[in-house]
């Protein structure tokens, strides 16, 4: 918590994740693997301009099709399978309603999101954190360096011993995880990069150990 209210106090509210709806949200989420947001955006569009951002509606969308307007996404004719099992899921197993998809319970629901071929563990958080508002923690790159850097976990830590990490040291809060997973990814843009680290001007500085930085082994 102190290290939050650090990044608080430093950036203020980060008002994430970017998306019109809880299922521009879950598109997003598939989208943005490998590739900047900005991308993601364009793509969003174009599902937008097709009149198709609606589960059942894009789940009746030829492959091809669905592949070529998440062009600007990168890696689309893949993004686009993936997209499609999610979609699938949705459909059949939930009717195209997100809102009884979201009504599973939380560590039932993300079992069957990790069981979607394409959904990983950050693809799934984010759809149940910030398309559900469902308190589970999203831990990306940025949140890994940061902690592995103040030898707060090891370097070698996996995704969920890194999740676990947050959830056994935080109040269980979608928004706190919320607002905490969009500070970090501040921090890691600005400040905590993967190369020439700006530590001096970090708002996390205090809190490295007094030898440094933690290198890996």
């Amino acid at each position: 918590m102190e290290a939050y209210e650090r990044m608080l106090a430093r950036f203020g509210p980060q008002h994430w994740w970017p998306g019109e709806s809880p299922f521009e949200v879950m598109v997003g989420a598939v989208l943005v693997q490998n590739t900047a947001w900005r991308n993601v955006e364009r793509a969003i569009q174009n599902l937008r301009d097709a009149g198709v951002m609606e589960p059942n509606a894009l789940y009746k969308l030829p492959p091809e099709e669905l592949a070529e307007l998440i062009r600007p996404a990168g890696y689309y004719q893949v993004k686009a399978k993936r997209l499609r099992n999610l979609l699938q899921y949705v459909v059949e197993v939930h009717g195209g309603s997100l809102e009884s998809m979201f009504q599973t319970e939380l560590t039932t629901l993300r079992e069957e999101l990790l069981a979607i071929h394409g959904i990983g563990p950050e693809t799934a958080d984010a759809i149940l954190l910030y398309g559900g508002g469902l308190p589970t923690f999203v831990v990306d790159t940025y949140a890994h360096r940061i902690l592995a850097r103040h030898g707060w976990i090891g370097y070698e830590a996996f995704y969920d011993e890194i999740k676990e990490h947050f959830e056994s040291s935080l109040p269980r809060d979608a928004a706190l995880y919320n607002e905490y997973h969009a500070l970090l990814v501040r921090v890691g843009k600005d400040y905590c990069k993967r190369a020439a680290p700006k530590c001096d001007e970090c708002p996390l500085a205090l809190m490295l150990p007094a030898s440094g930085v933690v290198e890996p082994c």
